[in-house]
């Protein structure tokens, strides 16, 4: 996490060294440095699946909801990285639109587990 921390910190003082002049050389440094921190980030995902593996064999859980799980903990991240990314740039509306489409998609990827959960409750109630 320092490793992450000094990249961030860096990348925003070489790109304040750009605000009176050249402005746009500020922007590609954040969009780099960004990428750059999310690789990082990707990297732990190894050892997070394996969590998740264990959890899933360990309680039962049917493994089509981990994998929903995982997939709405991906949308997330991308959708928060990418709006961030074009809140940076200046174009906060297209970052509204990509954090609304991802709520969508998260929605959407969620349905059988709602799905599963009414078939629950309806059971209990039968």
């Amino acid at each position: 996490m320092i490793k992450i921390a000094l990249i961030g910190i860096a990348a925003v003082f070489v790109a304040m060294l750009f605000r009176n002049g050249k402005t746009e050389y500020g922007l590609f440094i954040s969009i780099v440095a960004g990428i750059l921190i999310f690789t990082f980030g990707v990297g732990k995902l190894s050892s997070i699946l394996a969590v998740f593996n264990r959890i899933q064999e360990e309680i039962g859980v049917n493994k089509e909801y981990i994998q929903i799980l995982l997939k709405i903990i991906g949308i997330t991240y991308v959708s928060e990285f990418s709006a961030n990314l074009c809140r940076d740039a200046g174009y906060g509306a297209i970052a509204g639109q990509i954090e609304f489409v991802g709520k969508l998609s998260i929605l959407a990827v969620s349905l059988p587990i709602l799905m599963a959960l009414f078939d629950t409750i309806g059971r209990l109630f039968r």
